[in-house]
């Protein structure tokens, strides 16, 4: 069976390049027929030449699995997967326990993104679930603006942990 894939890829793997040599030695004139009637042309003059590179496409061939379907394209950004912060979110959650404790999250300024042990999980305001321990909290501003703090969470404790963000670079600059 394994055979008659690696025959498929490479049958495949010619006549791609077959259509390509073919298409380079076109003549001109004939080249632009086919691109105007493609495009939807009716008829085109004799002396009309144009001149166009033939584009080669390739298959890629790496990414077939053995039933000869594509196992995806390289090209596709959109994933079906959660962003990364909720994932972080219901990971600290799965490890909290039955002791978890709760933490209140706030910025100021709002809407500041959150990292937790370095691994982002939201903005602000957010509460989360953990597991009791020490966790190193950072927050980033819209604009440049951040805040650590340590946490060190007991068993079944709420904690509301509110920072102001400090500015990396001034706002405002006075002249003399």
């Amino acid at each position: 069976m394994a055979s008659f894939h690696s025959h498929r890829k490479l049958l495949m793997l010619l006549s791609t390049l077959l259509v390509g040599m073919l298409c380079t030695m076109l003549m001109p004139q004939v080249r632009a027929q086919a691109i105007a009637e493609a495009a939807g042309a009716t008829s085109v003059g004799a002396s009309t030449t144009v001149a166009i590179k033939p584009v080669i496409v390739l298959p890629n061939l790496t990414g077939l699995t053995t039933s000869g379907s594509p196992a995806g394209s390289p090209h596709l950004i959109a994933s079906g997967a959660p962003p990364v912060q909720e994932t972080n979110v219901r990971e600290f959650q799965a490890k909290a326990g039955k002791d978890a404790g709760k933490v209140l999250l706030r910025a100021t300024p709002a809407a500041s993104q959150i990292w937790v042990n370095g691994k982002i999980v939201g903005k602000t305001p957010l509460l989360l679930v953990l597991a009791p321990g020490k966790y190193e909290v950072e927050m980033r501003g819209l604009r440049g603006e951040s805040g650590k703090s340590v946490i060190d969470l007991l068993p079944r404790e709420t904690r509301e942990v509110q920072l102001k963000l400090q500015s990396l670079y001034p706002a405002r600059v006075k002249s003399q």
